[in-house]
């Protein structure tokens, strides 16, 4: 009888997720056979979300990419056949050289994200390789990039409140994020201090799972959350319960703040928002009488034109109040900030050519149809960790480029996903627990380690591998392209910090994660005396001659390259472009806002090919009032037909009390080969008004019954 050796390993989740959960890989005569979350982890406690309890699957999938693989049929087709690493590396750069010798470098670009989270294998290899080459700088402002630029403008690169002290918050405000679906381990934390006494108000413009648990759920139209923010503030004000010694002793601009507050009444924002006067009043009154009280600050509060300023205003709250004072006061934006990543050497901003051009990934479909009018035609994109064909906006003009016979498409990934479908060099990646890399968190206060405990199938090979042999064919000679993983991890984390005292690579290896040095929940309050990381050390309500410019964990990188427009001073409520209120021509022909949230069973685009996880998360559907249904017959469960000027998407109607009248919801990652077309493609590729964010809760469409 065969002996049976089983093993355990520590594991941290890739996905682009602030959750970054440790977990604990377990494999059988060298396979892997589950995953579990590690109970020991503070935050994970030993729970994963449903993405990712079965991820064994996903290494194992049926459809899984095993080798090298050349298209032999039409672009899109998923028509190809088995070839070498020797030959796909061969034709790659061959490739790649002759574009260079004919149009310069610019001509190539990178495109990639977050679809893994890694320092090694999501990070890095690939924007060395390319900013060598003097390649187009690929701008990645997905996600977060709006509210990064007003979090620093206001109170500096600080991760705020901790995730964990929210545990002794009496007032907690979810405002635009669905934290059951898409930042669970924190939502425990939330739901325990609840159990304690604290309320939870979710501020989301439909009733999402998150909303359904809070004691109170407020909702405000799509893109008017800087008309609520400043109405709470004309409240605060007015009724005298700022605390007037904080604002005097570690703000900057009250009076200005104050006097611009005056005209923002509640009355004013209830017409806008459609929030009451009276809720305003007393959502503003308890945030300030009921300390301590924190603010969780989701993502999605960008993705209108007014973003930027609305995450400056809610942001600025925290301060009037005096709530950081408190452990648990405050505010919780990303914790990224105080984490000791190394990204000038993992990205290597340095080897950047003077004058190289950037082009944004939201805007990349207006690139590749040269819609741009570039001087520079792109003429062949590498992908990896990311699926514009379903994540980017206008995806049909995605489509069109990706179809034009002079691209050269270059695609690593483990599956034929929607973009990589229409490639002509398709490279197998690895998975989680196929290679050794430490996980980006950028929801909470610990380093995470991943350990290589299987091999890859087939002849899959971990990305920075990939790049590592790509530089060898280009013949490029600096160090970082020769260092093994484990030399990655020991340069891309400023091991000698304050915050990484009595932490290196072998305890983490050892113990799967480590709490930076930085406080515990139960005594961090870092603003209690001010102490903001900004250049006056206090929270700004007033900034002086800002100027737009990129944002987030990458800024590094783009510095010095977009220039932007002088920013208002002061926080305020800049209204969206499409709106029936703000837009009402063209509103005549598409008169409902559409949010496309993250869906609860996908990771972004990740799952979405997956039986299992299809049938919890079921069949692309799109949620509506029966008021808006009944206006187009529409009945439960009828096919329909979401669309506007730049694209559609098929989908099944689900009425629903959960989104009010002249809004419509369908939630993300839906593939578009499985589907007549996805989300993105009715969205709008243009920014808001702060580090070109992108706009995917700014578009309007018409909802019709598909007539079979």
């Amino acid at each position: 009888m065969a002996s049976v050796l089983k093993t355990t390993h520590h594991g941290g989740c890739p996905h682009d997720c602030p959750d970054t959960c440790s977990m604990v890989y377990e494999v059988e005569n060298g396979k892997l056979i589950s995953v579990r979350g590690n109970p020991e982890h503070p935050m994970t406690r030993g729970g994963l979300c449903v993405k990712l309890k079965d991820y064994e699957k996903r290494h194992y999938h049926p459809e899984r990419v095993l080798h090298p693989m050349r298209r032999v049929g039409p672009k899109g087709s998923g028509q190809f056949e088995q070839i070498s690493w020797e030959d796909a590396l061969t034709e790659i750069t061959d490739r790649w050289k002759a574009i260079i010798d004919e149009y310069g470098p610019q001509a190539i670009i990178p495109y990639s994200y977050l679809g893994n989270q890694g320092l090694v294998h999501g990070l890095n290899g690939g924007d060395a390789f390319f900013n060598k080459m003097g390649a187009t700088v690929c701008e990645r402002t997905f996600c977060g990039e709006g509210s990064c630029t007003a979090w620093l403008l206001t109170v500096g690169p600080t991760a705020g409140v901790d995730p964990e002290s929210f545990i002794h918050s009496k007032y907690i405000i979810i405002w635009g994020c669905n934290s059951v679906s898409t930042n669970l381990h924190h939502w425990h934390i939330v739901k325990e201090a609840q159990k304690r006494g604290a309320k939870v108000v979710v501020i989301d413009p439909y009733k999402s799972k998150t909303a359904k648990e809070a004691d109170w759920h407020i909702s405000p139209r799509p893109g008017t959350d800087g008309a609520l923010a400043m109405a709470m503030m004309h409240t605060i004000i007015e009724e005298g319960l700022q605390d007037q010694e904080y604002v005097d002793s570690y703000t900057i601009g009250f009076t200005e703040l104050a006097e611009r507050a005056k005209q923002r009444t509640p009355e004013w924002a209830e017409e806008i928002t459609g929030v009451s006067a009276h809720d305003i009043r007393q959502l503003a009154m308890e945030f300030a009488t009921t300390q301590p009280a924190a603010i969780r600050l989701g993502v999605a509060l960008e993705r209108n034109y007014g973003g930027g300023q609305a995450i400056r205003a809610i942001s600025c709250l925290p301060a009037l109040v005096g709530a950081w004072r408190h452990v648990g006061g405050g505010a919780l934006q990303f914790p990224v900030w105080e984490h000791p990543y190394k990204f000038d050497v993992i990205c290597r901003p340095d080897l950047i050519p003077e004058g190289t051009r950037v082009i944004n990934a939201i805007q990349i479909g207006r690139a590749l149809t040269n819609e741009m009018d570039l001087d520079i035609p792109i003429k062949s994109m590498m992908c990896w960790n990311a699926n514009p064909v379903t994540q980017a906006a206008e995806t049909d003009k995605i489509v069109a480029g990706l179809m034009r016979d002079d691209l050269f498409l270059v695609s690593a990934e483990h599956f034929l996903s929607d973009t990589a479908s229409f490639a002509d060099i398709v490279l197998p990646a690895s998975m989680g627990a196929e290679l050794e890399d430490m996980v980006l968190s950028w929801g909470h206060l610990y380093l995470t380690y991943n350990a290589k405990c299987v091999d890859s199938p087939g002849e899959a090979l971990p990305n920075n591998e990939i790049f590592r042999r790509l530089a060898a064919k280009m013949g490029y000679e600096e160090e970082n392209f020769k260092w093994t993983d484990s030399e990655c991890l020991e340069n891309y984390v400023d091991w000698d910090s304050p915050a990484c005292e009595g932490i290196d690579l072998a305890f983490l290896r050892e113990h799967g994660y480590a709490r930076l040095n930085v406080g515990t929940k139960d005594n961090r309050a870092p603003h209690k005396a001010g102490n903001f990381p900004t250049a006056s050390g206090k929270c700004h309500f007033r900034i002086d001659d800002a100027t737009n410019f990129v944002a987030g964990p990458f800024r590094q990188m783009y510095d010095g390259f977009q220039p932007g427009e002088p920013l208002d001073s002061l926080p305020d409520y800049v209204a969206s472009r499409e709106t029936p209120q703000t837009n009402p021509e063209l509103a005549k022909r598409f008169p409902l806002n559409i949010i496309s949230p993250k869906s609860h069973g996908f990771l972004n685009s990740c799952y979405a090919n997956m039986d299992n996880k299809l049938k919890a998360q079921g069949d692309q559907f799109v949620m509506i009032s029966a008021a808006d249904a009944d206006l187009r017959q529409i009945q439960h469960g009828d096919n329909v037909r979401v669309f506007n000027d730049r694209g559609g998407f098929d989908a099944k109607a689900q009425i629903t009390e959960d989104v009010g009248q002249g809004i419509v919801v369908a939630t993300l990652g839906y593939w578009r080969q499985r589907n007549n077309g996805t989300v993105n493609c009715v969205s709008s590729a243009e920014f808001v008004d702060m580090g070109h964010a992108p706009t995917f809760t700014d578009n309007l469409v018409q909802v019709e019954r598909i007539v079979q």
